[in-house]
Formats: C-alpha cells, sequence, structure tokens
C-alpha cells in the first residue's frame, strides 16, 4: 500500500475510525459495554477492535501495540485476564494509563497498532 487510506470516519467526532499507512494500521477509539463491568468493557473493547480489523480483513492476531486507557489504573489485571483469553499468547506490546473520562461509566478504551504483511 503506497497510499494512506482511512476508514470508519465519523464527520461529527472529526475522526477516521481505521487509518492504514505504509503496512501499518491504526485503529481508534474502542469501547463496548459502556453501561457493564471493567471485565465488560475491555471485552466489549477487543469485540469493537476485532470487528473493525475483520472489516479490512486483520485479526487480533495482526495487533502489534496496544494503548489501554482506563478509569482507575488498578484494573489492569482485569485486562491481562482478558488479553490472555482472547490473543492466545500473541501479545501485543502495550501501555496502560489512567485518564477521567467525559463519558459517564466508561472505565476502558483502547487504541491499537495492527501490521498488514505486504503480499508477495
Amino acid at each position: 500500500m503506497t497510499a494512506i487510506h482511512r476508514s470508519d470516519i465519523d464527520e461529527h467526532w472529526a475522526h477516521a475510525g481505521v487509518v492504514e499507512a505504509g503496512g501499518m494500521v491504526f485503529v481508534s477509539y474502542c469501547v463496548g459495554n459502556t453501561d457493564g463491568s471493567t471485565s465488560q468493557q475491555v471485552h466489549g473493547a477487543l469485540d469493537a477492535l476485532e470487528a473493525r480489523l475483520l472489516s479490512i480483513g486483520l485479526s487480533l492476531s495482526d495487533v502489534v501495540k496496544v494503548d489501554a486507557l482506563f478509569a482507575d489504573i488498578w484494573d489492569i489485571p482485569v485486562m491481562e485476564a482478558a488479553f490472555r483469553e482472547r490473543f492466545h499468547g500473541g501479545y501485543p506490546a502495550r501501555k496502560s494509563i489512567q485518564t477521567a473520562f467525559a463519558h459517564r461509566g466508561l472505565r476502558f478504551q483502547l487504541d491499537a497498532v495492527a501490521y498488514r504483511p505486504a503480499a508477495p
């Protein structure tokens, strides 16, 4: 891929949910189950990430980096349990940050970077 390709565009928020550039795929603002527990929200965010990746022919196994945002950083073990279940040992590099979310009830969000190998 030589050009930058943007998809999952949200004009209201002025952002692209997925941006592909030079074999790298950047996926932003993955959330889900925003009224649920932290575990449900982590799985919901992974579901959102997986759906976006599948829409462009990739999967969680292509994820190389995750930025995890928490309302309470002490919930990291909850995320780790979900990652063990969903990434099957092919873990991405990650960074975890505590933040104050503007959306009430939001406890977890992730952004990710995936890799698309060049076609042979």
